[in-house]
């Protein structure tokens, strides 16, 4: 009997044994099969995330290079290409010494260009800060030792004064208060006139503001054009003007009295002749001539040295076809040669004298040209659009003025007349020459 419990015993202990053999050697085999899962599914892992850790590089290289890269642009007439804005340029304004090109953007700065660097490699600028606001405008003061600017936040001109430290650096200090806010529109445009006696601001309703340089305001106009589209001051300083929904452009003299002191702002003149809403218009330096720029697909080129206060009317010199669309800038040459006109990101630049197109400048920016404008010397032409300023050679200017000296130098009865002429055409020529065979940026 105990031989047979022992055997039995015996046999559940072998029995047991056996069953954690089995047990054993499936979990050993179990944990054989998961370590080889678990380091197929490493190196699956692995090999997955190789590539998916160069994928999110690579991406976050692309999208480096990508805000790094700048819409690019060349054509045989770019002097400079200027670019230390890091948001889109608003306004260009070149000063009337010649000296100076100012940009304002959305970068919450204001840069001053020297015109003299456009032909060099390097663009150097000074930067003045708009503390807890941008600027939309800016226009020089005619001294061009100040500026003024328009406020996206603050919806008001901002006085800045430029001076020199000790050590030759330039310092800006914005006056100790804003203009006081007398619009409901929003903002068109704002100059200073030349005279230094007023300065303007224009809505988008049918309002123009007259100040003067302390901001109290002198007068207040209602163009009655329904809605503004563009108003300038003349580069003379005499004439406020505006176009907007109507077909004409309308110019009044802000008239001051011998001692400078304020009177009146008196209509002087219009300019009827398009079929449909006036785009935008430009004065040549004094304000002789005046280029609209309108709806009916023409610009028109205007001789406005007139009395006006006899009843003399200007009057129409050329009306040429171009393309415009909504937002379509003029621009006329200091000399009144050479029209230029915008439409979305292009330029076509025109001799105003016989109308013929004799530039066309494509995709200039990758948004729409929001500023165009000669400097006082006519040799460069400025747009802005993106957070580049394009700087061109004026190549027509230069041929309208050659053409204007042979023409003359054909009608010269003076020899010494003559000669004259003859080296002016040949020192145009150079320029002209040199203009075109020079690298674009």
């Amino acid at each position: 009997m105990e031989v047979a419990a022992l055997v039995a015993l015996t046999l559940l202990l072998g029995a047991l044994v056996i069953l954690v053999a089995i047990a054993v050697g499936k979990r050993k085999e179990e944990i054989r099969e998961e370590i080889e899962q678990a380091a197929e599914l490493t190196a699956e892992g692995s090999a997955a995330k190789v590539p998916a850790s160069k994928k999110p590089k690579q991406e976050k290289l692309r999208v480096r290079k990508d805000k790094a890269s700048q819409h690019t642009f060349s054509h045989q007439l770019l002097a400079a290409s200027l670019k230390s804005h890091s948001a889109n340029v608003t306004c260009l304004d070149f000063s009337s010494n010649g000296k100076y090109l100012a940009s304002c953007a959305d970068d919450r700065t204001v840069r001053i260009w020297s015109t003299k660097d456009f032909l060099e490699r390097e663009h150097k600028c000074l930067r003045a800060n708009v503390d807890l606001d941008h600027a939309t405008l800016v226009r020089f003061s005619p001294d061009s030792r100040a500026f003024i600017t328009w406020l996206a936040n603050g919806d008001t001109i901002r006085i800045f004064k430029m001076t020199k430290k000790e050590d030759g650096t330039m310092n800006f200090k914005a006056a100790p208060e804003d203009f006081p806010l007398k619009h409901k529109a929003p903002i068109l445009n704002i100059g200073i006139a030349e005279t230094g006696k007023f300065i303007m601001s224009a809505y988008t309703d049918t309002t123009i503001h007259i100040w003067d340089l302390k901001g109290e305001i002198l007068a207040s106009l209602n163009t009655n054009q329904m809605t503004n589209s563009y108003a300038a001051v003349s580069p003379c300083g005499r004439f406020v003007a505006s176009c907007g929904f109507t077909t004409d452009v309308k110019v009044w003299e802000v008239c001051f009295g011998k001692g400078g002191e304020f009177k009146e702002v008196a209509r002087a003149f219009d300019l009827k002749g398009h079929s449909a809403g006036v785009h935008a218009f430009a004065f040549s330096n004094d304000s002789h001539k005046m280029v609209t720029v309108s709806k009916d697909g023409t610009w028109k080129l205007w001789n406005t040295n007139v009395e006006y206060k006899k009843q003399q009317d200007p009057y129409l010199l050329r009306t040429v076809p171009c393309s415009s669309s909504e937002g379509t800038l003029a621009a006329l040459s200091p000399d009144g040669r050479v029209v230029a006109i915008s439409d979305g990101c292009n330029v076509a630049m025109f001799n105003a004298t016989t109308g013929q197109l004799e530039e066309e400048l494509h995709g200039v920016h990758s948004e729409e040209i929001n500023d165009l404008r000669f400097d006082v010397t006519g040799r460069f032409l400025a747009c802005s659009g993106d957070k580049a300023i394009r700087v061109f050679h004026n190549a027509p200017g230069y041929r309208a003025a050659i053409r204007d000296m042979q023409d003359m130098l054909k009608k010269a009865q003076n020899e010494a007349m003559k000669q004259r002429l003859q080296q002016q055409i040949s020192e145009a020529q150079r320029a002209l020459d040199t203009v075109l065979a020079a690298p674009n940026e």
